[in-house]
């Protein structure tokens, strides 16, 4: 990398670009915006957005161009990227910002056209403590400048999140981290392509965020696809794909009972009403998705058949505990089934219950090895047992399971 001059360059450009090198050099780096675009080469391109990336196993940049009516981004080596930075995007733009973990540092061209430089501490640094854990930025999985975000109503035409959206914006990152985490145990991001199917897409949020996590953050060749009932929410978000030129999204019309579709990587079914979350997961193993992602919602087809054991009436003769019992049998059974089947199964509160009632999250990762027989008869045991003891005459996951055993569940 060439010499850079020292801090105290008088060249406020030069002193930019060397508080950039240094917090890439000490770790301090956050992101880096490029915005008041003044060349003449794209006179579309509205701003650049650029963040660090490990590329080929190299410290890399991705910068993010946003032109008004695409996104394209270029992954580049560090030291290429610098000289990018340097030779291209400080004359093109009259504004540059860059924050670090203890700088806000602003370049912006002056009304007599000179650079002035402004360095500033964070509000974290300036006050000269630590700030509490619950009280830190948190790391996000996606930037608040994606424009499908903006789209969606979700950020401002300044690309600030609306503070309506922000349960929503929290909702959206909580799920990407969590399907980050399942695609890294399925070893799903080591393949060339990936094949996602997203049942109940309603307005889109979640279809959009894991299009846009895959194929910009992590680079993958995703075909996303969102599945609805409604006609005009289908419509709406086929629109906004195209208006943004999103390759590999699509949002069809139908419903997860018959709704046609092929071998599938990744199967989502948020808030699916009561047995078609068991429709949702039958669909995931017959395809053999290595990842299932299930928010259950209104568990109405146990509650009836149970039986409240003699011991438990007390405490299930009011409504509350004995809904709450029924959710807790119907996914404890689901996730057991699951298993049954092959596949490594969690259930978890999702985000915390001031965001969202519906918190209740079943994470489903097929296992690289088949089970062994005698862990599926146990489980089989297992299950039996509990619907001996509450009385439960049928499942809709198991009756599914019954009459169409799948093959690929397990391999």
């Amino acid at each position: 990398m060439p010499a850079l001059p020292t801090p105290e360059s008088p060249d406020p450009t030069q002193r930019f670009v060397t508080h950039l090198t240094a917090s890439l050099a000490d770790g301090a780096f956050v992101k880096l915006l490029f915005g008041r675009y003044r060349g003449s080469a794209r006179p579309d391109l509205r701003s650049v957005a650029v963040r660090r990336l490990a590329l080929r196993g190299t410290d890399g940049l991705s910068f993010v161009y946003h032109h008004a009516t695409r996104d394209v981004t270029v992954n580049l080596a560090l030291a290429e990227a610098l000289d990018v930075v340097r030779n291209a995007l400080l004359p093109e733009f009259a504004h540059a910002h860059l924050l670090t973990a203890r700088q806000d540092i602003q370049l912006a061209v002056g009304k007599k056209g000179r650079p002035l430089l402004r360095v500033g501490k964070t509000a974290a640094a300036a006050a000269a403590l630590p700030a509490p854990a619950h009280d830190r930025e948190k790391h996000r999985f996606l930037d608040l400048s994606r424009p499908f975000l903006a789209e969606l109503g979700v950020t401002d035409a300044d690309q600030r999140l609306i503070p309506a959206m922000s349960r929503k914006w929290k909702q959206i990152n909580k799920f990407v981290e969590i399907l980050d985490h399942a695609l890294a145990t399925a070893g799903l991001r080591d393949k060339s392509s990936l094949r996602v199917l997203d049942f109940g897409a309603g307005k889109g949020y979640l279809t959009f965020a894991v299009h846009d996590y895959l194929r910009h953050t992590l680079g993958l060749d995703a075909q996303v696809t969102g599945v609805e009932l409604r006609g005009d929410l289908v419509q709406l978000c086929n629109g906004a794909a195209q208006r943004l030129g999103l390759v590999g999204l699509a949002f069809e019309q139908g419903d997860v009972r018959t709704h046609e579709s092929g071998p599938v990587d990744v199967m989502i079914a948020l808030h699916a009403c009561d047995t078609a979350t068991d429709v949702a997961i039958h669909r995931g193993i017959l395809a053999g998705a290595g990842v299932i992602l299930c928010s259950p919602c209104c568990h109405k087809q146990l509650r009836p058949q149970m039986a409240s054991p003699r011991l438990l009436q007390p405490l299930l003769q009011h409504g509350i505990h004995m809904g709450q019992e029924a959710e807790m049998v119907t996914d404890g059974l689901r996730a057991l089934l699951l298993e049954r089947e092959g596949y490594a199964t969690q259930v978890f509160e999702f985000v915390s219950l001031e965001h969202t009632s519906k918190n209740k999250m079943v994470l489903a990762i097929r296992r690289p090895q088949p089970l062994a027989p005698a862990r599926r008869e146990e489980l089989l045991r297992q299950i039996a047992e509990i619907k001996a003891f509450y009385g439960i005459r049928e499942q809709c996951l198991e009756t599914l399971l019954g009459e169409a055993a799948p093959a690929t569940a397990a391999g």
